[in-house]
């Protein structure tokens, strides 16, 4: 058995190799076309213009699904090893709607184009990666209460990496796109998908789209993380049946009882 074919592992693998996958390809198709300038672009300007844009909502909307999944088997994972520990239940409810809410922000990015409805946009970009920096926060913070019967001291502090690269990469973002968009480089950037060295605020504007680029990698890198404890959980499906027939018919004694059919792991 490969180490992807041990419980659930292939989940968390499956969102970082398709989300890592949107960027490039959508990135690719865009550099082929002419949309874009070679040398880093938003991630957004790459899912701006048809087809790419195609592509890119496509997809990150399967990364929605998968991120879905991989935050809610991470949560009953958690509610399993710790079911009489009052802190970490609550602060695992927590983590599950913050991951939600940034799952949801994943599907507004892939929907509503950055030059299409900029608003929209950024909303969906505060709610993936502002509340997703918070959901890996509180997810570093049960590690560092699930040690060490649970978690080694080696997963915190990888965690713990990880979040602090993320927040590194959204204040770098932060700061270098407000200085970029105050008006002192001109007006409407936010459409502009192709930029001159010799263009003032290029800088700032460089900065940013590094700073993003890092954000979303350094995102996915955090799931990474979940492989080896993924390997030991599985989770089936319990299916009651009421009836033998969807219709409402005569009661017999055969199905008046209850049948029961337990799936095999998903």
């Amino acid at each position: 058995m490969w180490w992807f074919q041990q419980g659930l592992s292939f989940l968390p693998v499956a969102l970082v190799v398709w989300s890592a996958a949107s960027f490039v390809f959508s990135y690719i198709t865009a550099i082929v076309l002419h949309h874009v300038d070679p040398l880093v672009p938003y991630i957004s300007d790459t899912g701006t213009i048809p087809p790419e844009r195609c592509l890119f909502g496509i997809m990150l909307n399967i990364s929605a699904f998968l991120g879905m999944a991989t935050m809610y088997v991470r949560y009953k994972q958690v509610y399993a090893l710790n079911p009489e520990k009052p802190k970490i239940i609550k602060l695992n409810k927590i983590a599950l709607t913050l991951g939600l809410m940034s799952c949801f922000g994943l599907c507004i990015i892939a929907n509503f184009q950055k030059c299409i409805l900029y608003y929209i946009h950024v909303l969906g970009a505060c709610l993936t990666f502002g509340v997703g920096a918070i959901y890996l926060l509180v997810q570093t913070v049960l590690s560092y209460l699930m040690q060490p019967e649970v978690h080694s001291k080696d997963i915190f502090w990888i965690r713990l990496s990880m979040f602090l690269w993320c927040c590194s990469s959204i204040v770098s973002m932060f700061v270098s796109s407000v200085v970029l968009y105050s008006g002192l480089y001109g007006t409407n950037l936010v459409q502009k998908l192709h930029w001159d060295p010799r263009e003032k605020g290029y800088t700032a504007h460089i900065i940013s789209t590094v700073s993003e680029w890092s954000l979303a990698f350094s995102f996915l890198s955090f799931f990474l993380t979940y492989i080896r404890d993924f390997q030991k959980i599985s989770l089936r499906a319990v299916v009651s049946l009421h009836g033998q027939t969807l219709y409402n018919t005569p009661r017999s004694g055969a199905s008046e009882e209850q049948a029961l059919l337990v799936a095999g792991s998903i």
